[in-house]
């Protein structure tokens, strides 16, 4: 059974740092872009940032250029999002996903919709509080 499992998130102050983590297993995704989204109370689920198959393109949606590092580590089926400077607008539920398959060649700044996303985690809740 293929599964993503996010770990890491947590209550942190404004400005502070938190690490997400996504394992996994049941398939090797080193060869599967990968990405991470949140979803606000009340708010429609929304990209965050993209790693394409070996780590060496990644992209980033604007309102976390420059604080959020995505990175990825395959020889251990697992992506990371370094987060830092956080605000309580990042308050969200962080999903990681990976594509429906894998690839070398798509262009991480193509990959910022849901739909080429086949595999889902169950999310981890981050809270930033003022």
């Amino acid at each position: 059974q293929v599964q993503l499992v996010e770990s890491g998130g947590g209550l942190v102050q404004a400005g502070g740092s938190l690490r997400l983590s996504c394992a996994a297993s049941g398939r090797t995704f080193s060869t599967y872009p990968m990405g991470w989204f949140r979803q606000a109370p009340g708010k429609d689920r929304e990209f965050v940032a993209a790693i394409n198959w070996n780590g060496g393109n990644t992209y980033y949606a604007d309102s976390v250029k420059g604080r959020f590092t995505i990175s990825r580590e395959n020889a251990k089926n697992t992506m990371y999002l370094q987060m830092n400077t956080l605000t309580p607008e990042d308050t969200a539920v962080y999903y990681c996903a990976a594509t429906s398959a894998p690839s070398k060649k798509w262009i991480v700044a193509g990959l910022q919709t849901e739909e080429k996303y086949g595999y889902w985690g169950q999310g981890t809740q981050v809270t930033v509080s003022s």
